[in-house]
């Protein structure tokens, strides 16, 4: 997978359609009003591309700590 990754990470951006299925109403409806609304004037893209940034750097902040914690201590 990391092949993947680097191969993305060189080339333009690549826009994409997202379509979520199973989601409930409410859900979304909550997150409109509570989060889009006032923090992103009403813009869902950009709300949902932030909430996705968000979550691979915390992630990867865990990833990295828990690779971290795991090593061996040298004396």
């Amino acid at each position: 997978m990391k092949k993947k990754t680097a191969l993305l990470a060189t080339e333009e951006e690549l826009l994409i359609d997202l379509t979520l299925h199973g989601v409930p109403a409410s859900l979304i409806t909550e997150f409109a009003e509570n989060i889009v609304k006032p923090y992103y004037n009403g813009n869902l893209n950009a709300a949902i591309q932030d909430l996705l940034i968000k979550a691979i750097s915390e992630q990867e902040f865990v990833h990295s700590h828990i690779t971290h914690v795991r090593k061996p201590m040298e004396a």
